[in-house]
């Protein structure tokens, strides 16, 4: 299967003056997997005005050794080193990891304030939060489709999360949460117990349709938009609307060879997309590239473009919440 990360670059932009912060991307160096700031600067300038960018961990950084509590410090070092080469201006007007969340192990409880301290004092004008992915499934369906192994089960059912919830709360950070739509409703009761924690959910709460019949995928998008509303009511949560590239929602457009357009994905994204700004609303959402998960979709040019399209009728002012104004809210960014 080929890489279809160039695909559709000489596509049109649409609207290319919009102002755009890349709410969530990442960087990594693994064994035939290199995505990092050259590889995402080609990108940008593929003619979209991506003004800033957002880091979030993969914990492709992590120190080698030394105690468990404190190895993502490394991610974080890198990710400000990064940033540091990137204010320089040497390479480019992007400023690319302008904020930063980096990893913590929430199941170790109260002692992830140390670790959340020092990544403060590593990285103080963008060190903005952590996430710990809690991507529990049913079954082995979505797993075969991850970048960086299985991730571990369970994290939320331990007793040392809410308390590291807790530390993270106390410190005016912000959660990044990843789940899987069956594990929206568990997520709901945690941001309960935490009603002063901004959790910022990633990818729209990504609805595993992989190997469904049509009426299932019916059934799903009904479960899914449901326990997605249901999880808005709570103010304190922010949405990152994007992620769409990723094989787990089913649309198998990883499948097919040829160069899928940004009106094709627009029309299949749509229902999703417009699900999440109307549940959350303008000004509690903020788009992301996911960039390079969803490559496996397509292009950097089309699938902004794709977003474009589904949010066109958008006032100038939702526009410009969606695009930039919730992220640098949000994650506290001078821009």
């Amino acid at each position: 299967m080929r890489n279809k990360r160039l695909d559709g670059r000489d596509e049109p932009i649409l609207e290319p003056e919009l102002a755009i912060i890349d709410s969530h991307f990442h960087l990594f160096d693994r064994p035939g997997n290199r995505y990092m700031l050259e590889e995402y600067l080609f990108d940008v300038a593929g003619g979209h005005n991506i003004i800033a960018s957002i880091y979030c961990e993969t914990q492709a950084f992590i120190r080698a050794d030394g105690p468990e509590l404190l190895r993502p410090l490394g991610e974080v070092e890198f990710a400000n080193g990064i940033a540091a080469m990137s204010a320089s201006g040497i390479y480019g007007p992007c400023k690319v990891n302008h904020g930063i969340v980096g990893h913590a192990n929430l199941t170790l409880g109260a002692q992830v304030g140390e670790l959340l301290d020092r990544c403060i004092n590593l990285a103080p004008e963008r060190f903005r939060g952590v996430r710990h992915i809690t991507m529990d499934y049913p079954d082995e369906r979505p797993y075969r489709y991850f970048m960086s192994g299985r991730p571990p089960m369970g994290v939320m059912d331990t007793t040392g999360f809410p308390l590291g919830l807790a530390e993270v709360d106390k410190r005016g950070l912000v959660f990044d949460t990843a789940v899987f739509d069956p594990l929206l409703p568990t997520l709901t009761g945690f941001v309960d117990k935490f009603p002063n924690l901004r959790f910022v959910l990633n990818h729209m709460g990504t609805a595993v349709g992989i190997d469904m019949t049509a009426d299932e995928r019916v059934e799903l998008f009904q479960s899914w938009s449901a326990s997605l509303r249901e999880l808005a009511r709570r103010p304190n949560v922010y949405c990152k609307v994007g992620g769409m590239g990723m094989p787990h929602w089913g649309l198998e457009f990883e499948l097919r060879e040829d160069v899928v357009g940004s009106s094709v994905l627009a029309e299949a994204w749509r229902p999703y997309v417009e699900t999440a700004i109307e549940a959350f609303g303008a000004d509690r959402c903020m788009m992301e590239s996911n960039f390079p998960p969803d490559s496996r979709t397509g292009g950097f040019v089309p699938i902004w473009n794709a977003y474009k399209l589904i949010t066109r009728n958008a006032t100038e002012d939702e526009k410009t919440a969606l695009y930039r104004g919730t992220a640098a809210r949000v994650y506290d960014l001078e821009i």
